[in-house]
């Protein structure tokens, strides 16, 4: 038998070592850079996005909403949307510590104060609290506290009690007789802080009661929320469940199920009642996963939607999301599952955080997050930039950035 030298058989095998280092070196994927790195570049560079927007808005007294036709849409009051502006303006203050952001944050939240007297609509929880609210938080300003004290009074006074619920939309007889939508699950924070700050302790009881009456009503058995219920006004009794921004009545409008998830986090954090938490579960077990999420766990804008892969994504929901998630990781009383929860909510601030998603300053008119759907089935806000994205991926990174603290 031929034998070979021994330094050519331990040449051959340190050639074949250094062979599969290089092939794992070629295919190897650079190493994910610690969240903490991903949240503090993502802040900094979300505070140079809105330096920058700051300096081009119009001295008119409105808000900046989204981008329509390449140009800034602004709204004033009694748009639903008009709190998320000042709202992100605080986060930046809360983030930074620098007066500029407080100042202009001020600024902003003062263009909104007739709206503690708007009792035609749910949503002067989403325009108060995220402007007022984070106001009072971080400032404890006296007037902010009542501002949102007479707010709780105008969202109580919609309050049906056969019903069970808030009141959400002011529609057309014709079209809707009592609608209650799962976003308003958001805005009973606005009740639930206002009687801990002082308010009627009986606003305590009209949240309660209109989260147990979403609870029976708006979940299907797979933990997903429909969008709509209809009810009538005379018995309580449930007409209809349908849906006004989703593919379809039986579907899961992306958007939807995140204010689900939200919002029944939000109420157990307040609460402590059990049963939201059990529903918070079920809806974050749903959208986890889902066989229809893409890898990067940016949502399309409905799970059910046609044309997949192809079909719009919605970053307002991610944001969201993530957001609750973080929160939820903090409440939930099992361990694993809160690993699971911050690991979901961390790949999806990844993913917004990341080029494909999170624009460059002075790109995207200004806002931050690329990539959101407002309404798609009304061809309304579809793959645009909008301010509630902003607001709750601003929220997103305040929570994991407090999560990694040691």
């Amino acid at each position: 038998m031929h034998r070979f030298p021994s330094s050519l058989i331990r040449a051959a095998a340190l050639a074949a070592v250094l062979s599969t280092a290089l092939r794992a070196a070629v295919t190897a994927q650079p190493a994910e850079p610690p969240l903490s790195t991903v949240v503090q570049t993502a802040l900094v560079a979300s505070a140079a996005q809105y330096r920058w927007l700051l300096a081009h808005l119009p001295e008119d007294g409105k808000m900046p909403r989204t981008l329509g036709n390449g140009k800034l849409v602004m709204v004033r009051e009694r748009d639903w949307t008009v709190g998320f502006f000042p709202g992100s303006l605080w986060y930046f203050f809360e983030a930074t510590g620098d007066p500029k952001w407080r100042s202009e944050a001020e600024r902003f939240t003062a263009l909104l104060e007739d709206e503690q007297h708007n009792d035609r609509t749910h949503d002067v929880g989403f325009i108060l609290n995220c402007s007022y609210g984070n106001g009072l938080r971080l400032t404890g300003d006296a007037g902010y506290r009542k501002v949102l004290a007479v707010g709780a009074a105008s969202l109580s006074s919609r309050f049906s009690p056969i019903v069970g619920c808030i009141k959400s939309w002011d529609r057309d007889p014709k079209l809707f007789t009592f609608p209650v939508i799962i976003d308003n699950m958001m805005n009973l924070e606005l009740l639930l802080s206002a009687v801990r700050e002082g308010g009627e302790p009986r606003w305590r009881a009209v949240a309660i009661a209109h989260a147990d009456t979403t609870l029976r009503n708006h979940f299907r058995p797979d933990g997903s929320s429909v969008h709509v219920v209809d009810y009538d006004t005379a018995t309580g009794r449930v007409l209809r469940r349908v849906t006004h921004q989703g593919a379809s009545d039986d579907s899961a409008w992306a958007r939807g199920q995140a204010w689900a998830l939200y919002g029944f986090t939000m109420m157990y954090r307040e609460t402590k009642e059990v049963r939201y938490l059990e529903q918070a579960e079920k809806v974050a077990a749903f959208v986890m996963n889902h066989p229809r999420l893409p890898a990067d766990k940016v949502p399309y804008w409905d799970f059910d939607a046609p044309n997949q892969p192809d079909a719009p994504r919605d970053t307002a929901a991610a944001a969201i999301m993530s957001s609750a998630l973080f929160e939820l990781a903090g409440l939930t009383r099992s361990p694993p599952a809160a690993a699971r929860y911050t690991a979901f909510a961390s790949a999806q601030l990844r993913a917004l955080a990341s080029p494909a998603y999170l624009a460059q300053p002075g790109e995207n008119g200004g806002f931050l997050l690329k990539h959101a759907t407002g309404n798609f089935p009304n061809h309304s806000e579809v793959d645009v930039p909008l301010n509630y994205a902003d607001y709750y991926f601003l929220e997103a990174l305040l929570r994991a950035r407090q999560t990694l603290k040691p």
